[in-house]
């Protein structure tokens, strides 16, 4: 009978993927990745170090044992772990991006020294007043005028967005990019139904709400939404 490969290699343009199956042991897993590693080892370069891409399929591991799996690569002098893919998460992974792709809706006024922040999207139903902040990881939007600050993609989504019924800022934020407004664009009338995002020139620019379609397509979660 064949024996069952636990460790598969593929070489790929960016350097070596290994699939390891899910079902063995960890102790036969570490052993048969130790022998082939080591055979591939003899007929690559020594001089050229190699990308790896760990996939650990369903298998969960805990920290120690991918520390584990990173060392007996890096052990092999012209190898470099890249990435470690799994299909499974913790309960606290899974919760983290829940929150962060979750729309957190509020229906309420944000006043002078308040702030409003939300882990995902915001969806605020209500004004923003002059001296109040808005902050979300995600997208802002806000069925009301905004006047106050607005800071979308906190936590570095650049591809974040903030939309307004009435667009009337002190500043916007959109990552670590900052648009300070003045007070004679604030005053003008023309600033109803805007959306700002930051452009290819990490420059945070404005447009009308219904140009958020062609600027950001994957915006909505809603299958054949075109």
């Amino acid at each position: 009978m064949k024996k069952r490969q636990n460790v598969t290699i593929k070489g790929t343009k960016g350097g070596l993927v290994l699939h390891l199956d899910d079902n063995c042991s960890f102790q036969e897993l570490k052993l048969e990745l130790d022998e082939k590693l080591s055979a591939n080892t003899r007929t690559q370069d020594d001089r050229q170090l190699i990308p790896v891409t760990v996939n650990i399929g369903n298998r969960y591991l805990i920290e120690e044992q991918l520390e584990e799996l990173k060392q007996l690569i890096r052990q092999k002098k012209n190898f470099a772990v890249d990435e470690i893919e799994s299909n499974v998460m913790t309960k606290d992974e899974a919760k983290r991006l829940r929150e962060e792709t979750e729309v957190v809706t509020v229906a309420s006024i944000v006043r002078s020294g308040q702030v409003l922040k939300v882990t995902g999207d915001l969806l605020l139903i209500g004004d923003v007043n002059p001296g109040g902040s808005v902050i979300a990881g995600g997208n802002i939007f806000v069925m009301g005028t905004l006047r106050g600050v607005a800071h979308a993609g906190c936590n570095g989504n650049e591809q974040a967005v903030i939309a307004a019924s009435s667009m009337r800022p002190s500043q916007l934020r959109i990552s670590d990019c900052i648009n300070r407004i003045s007070e004679a664009w604030q005053s003008e009338d023309n600033h109803d139904m805007e959306c700002a995002y930051m452009n290819e020139n990490r420059q945070i620019v404005f447009d009308r709400l219904q140009a958020l379609m062609k600027i950001r397509p994957n915006l909505t979660r809603l299958e054949g939404g075109h």
